[in-house]
């Protein structure tokens, strides 16, 4: 060759030798450095390559997911370890295995609609994979087409989790919502009732003067009317034969006094009581607390339910002796009275009105049960009568206080209080409070 280059330049053959050498000397040279050059990129290259390889195995591994990766005819091309575990074979035993077949045979139907859409549109289905344990568990799917650098569709990819998984956060999050929204609830409630029992408050203390007022005007005007009374006893038959007596009356008037005193200062009384369920509804006060025997109170707060109602009704105690209670005595008092009273209100309407008031010694606490043979709660109202102001009650017959006090009343002294229906008829309300004394065995059942 580099004879037919040296003649081809008219030069002689060693002259032209000398010149052409180093030419080429340079230019192999020049191809070596691109070589070596080459070679380096292409290493940091296939590091880089092998790097972010093995980021991406690892981020797959670590993937609780099940991920499938199958081809255009649904055979297996790679796999994740929580579908190896999920299936129980490694990932050479499953590749280039039909993914159809590790599926449910009714749901294998589902697979004509995996990677039929477009890139980036996504398939959700629900399938049934066969797992180690022989047991056919139902997954949550995200299937999506899979295409070469051409836009070719090449297969699918298959992503899952169970549905159990799906159905627990889901329920979580619902129950969290509620909470939420019960919370919500409550604080508006609870701003309410506070904005209630400042006005309540204002209501109660403005009340108190007239009712002062009252009391003492009834009391002196009773003092006036026994005097009046006796003056005319005193004057003779006398006066009593008068035109004017007749005129005006004095004989009707005279009669019907005690009655009107006895009537004001029944509303007086009445009054005065809802005004103390107003003061308490606004605020608490602490109270003394003392030892109570609960079964002496029952008794003598259902003497004064029965003497306030005027009407006569059976009443069963059932009470286990020697059950004290740590309590405020006057606060317990007025529950008692409460619960016993609404269990004369709800018996009122059948022929035989029966209460049974039961005591008992649970171990740490006692149990007070009030039951009558009334008609009992209506649908959804014993959820609601421990609300202030509610009474199921005729307008004038209740306040809707009476229970709202004593479910406070129980509260502030760490028990409980709660109503239903009776299984015979009637309603149940049952109170639990923390107590101090020992089960005495017994409990005879006795009638008033």
């Amino acid at each position: 060759m580099l004879e037919l280059l040296s003649g081809s330049l008219g030069l002689p053959d060693d002259a032209q030798t000398e010149n052409i050498w180093p030419e080429v000397v340079r230019k192999v040279d020049e191809v070596y450095s691109d070589l070596i050059r080459y070679e380096a990129d292409l290493e940091s290259k296939n590091a880089e390559l092998e790097e972010a390889q093995q980021f991406i195995s690892s981020v797959i591994a670590c993937v609780s997911d099940i991920l499938v990766v199958s081809d255009e005819k649904g055979l297996i091309v790679q796999v994740n370890p929580a579908f190896q575990r999920l299936i129980g074979l490694d990932e050479d035993s499953l590749r280039g295995a039909s993914l159809a077949d590790y599926i449910l045979a009714e749901d294998r139907s589902v697979l004509r609609r995996i990677a039929h859409g477009g890139e980036g549109n996504v398939t959700e289905c629900e399938l049934r994979f066969l797992c180690v344990d022989g047991v056919a568990r139902l997954m949550a799917v995200n299937c999506s087409a899979r295409f070469d650098h051409a836009g070719r569709r090449v297969g699918a990819v298959l992503t899952g989790r169970p549905i159990g998984e799906l159905r627990r956060a889901y329920e979580a999050l619902h129950n969290a919502h509620i909470e939420l929204q019960q919370a919500q609830r409550t604080l508006i409630e609870q701003e309410k009732m506070a904005s209630i029992g400042r006005l309540v408050a204002g209501v109660a203390h403005e009340l108190n003067n007239p009712i002062s007022f009252i009391y003492g005007n009834v009391h002196a005007l009773e003092k006036y009317r026994r005097s009046l009374s006796d003056y005319f006893a005193q004057t003779g038959e006398k006066t009593r034969q008068s035109e004017a007596w007749r005129a005006h009356r004095i004989d009707a008037i005279l009669a019907d006094l005690p009655s009107l005193t006895e009537g004001m200062m029944e509303g007086a009384v009445r009054i005065s009581e809802i005004v103390r369920n107003l003061r308490r509804l606004s605020f608490s006060r602490p109270a003394e607390i003392q030892r109570i025997d609960l079964e002496r109170m029952a008794r003598t707060a259902a003497n004064w339910a029965s003497r306030s109602k005027h009407r006569r009704a059976d009443i069963l105690f059932d009470c286990e002796p020697g059950v004290v209670a740590e309590a405020h005595e006057g606060q317990m008092h007025q529950v008692l009275v409460n619960l016993i009273v609404n269990a004369f209100d709800a018996a009122e309407s059948v022929a035989e009105p029966r209460i049974r008031v039961a005591i008992r010694n649970l171990g740490g606490e006692a149990e007070i049960v009030v039951e009558d043979n009334g008609h009992g709660f209506a649908e959804g109202v014993a959820d609601k009568i421990f609300e202030p102001f509610f009474t199921t009650k005729s307008v004038g017959e209740g306040t809707g206080l009476g229970l709202w006090v004593s479910y406070s009343i129980i509260k502030e002294h760490g028990g409980s209080i709660v109503a239903a229906n009776r299984a015979g008829g009637g309603a149940v309300l049952t109170v639990r409070l923390p107590i101090d004394g020992a089960r005495t065995p017994g409990g005879a059942q006795e009638r008033i």
